[in-house]
This record gives C-alpha cells, structure tokens and sequence, in this order.
C-alpha cells in the first residue's frame, strides 16, 4: 500500500480514536470512570428499592464491551500501519481491496478469509 493512502487511513483512524474516546469521556459524566457511573447508578437503584434489572445499565455495559473492541480494532489498525502491515490479510496475506478498507478501515482480512473466519 502507498504511502499516501496509509496516510488517508491513518488520519481517517486516528479522527475515528479520538471521536470514540470523546463520546466514551462524555457518557461516562467526564472524569469519572465506568466504575463510578456503574457504581452510582447501583447505589441509586438499591436506595429506590428497584428489585427489577436496569436496562440502561446492563446496554452500557454491552456498550461499553463494543466500544473497547472497537477502540482495540482501531489501535490494532495504527499498528499495522506504523509496521508496514496495513491492508495486508493477516490470514493469505494478499492485498485487502482498497474499497473494503474505506468501508472498514480497521478490516484485517480480505473478505473471502473473513467469512471464512465468521464460520
């Protein structure tokens, strides 16, 4: 892959970090940590004597899963383009279509060894 489209890649990744850490710090009330959102919402529901699962609670947590997988695609992402390696099959090696890489930019298989994959 050229130089330059790495670079289109890395600067499309990088904006896609820094967004995802943005709603991530805004959700979690700023400085606060999961933990304490959590923490907090549990103490609020015992003080209310709420014997029924908080929805909000339990698709935060199945958020936050989602979120921490995708941040950990886009780093695995950057990795690969500061090694070279981006837009390389980590299965065949072959070259992953540009196309799929502007659908998918955190793709590390081509799309054959993807569904292979998803089996």
């Amino acid at each position: 892959m050229t130089t330059f489209i790495s670079d289109t890649f890395e600067i499309q990744l990088r904006a896609a970090r820094q967004a995802l850490l943005e709603r991530l710090y805004a959700q979690r009330g700023g400085v606060r940590s999961r933990a304490e959102v959590a923490a907090d919402k549990r103490a609020r529901a015992a003080d209310d004597n709420d014997a029924v699962a908080d929805p909000a609670f339990d698709l935060g947590s199945v958020l936050g899963e989602r979120e921490a997988g995708e941040l950990a695609a886009i780093d695995a992402a950057l990795a690969r383009i500061a090694d070279g390696s981006y837009g390389l099959c980590l299965d065949c090696g072959v070259q992953i279509p540009a196309a799929r890489l502007h659908a998918q930019p955190t793709a590390d298989r081509c799309l054959d060894c993807q569904t292979r994959a998803e089996r």
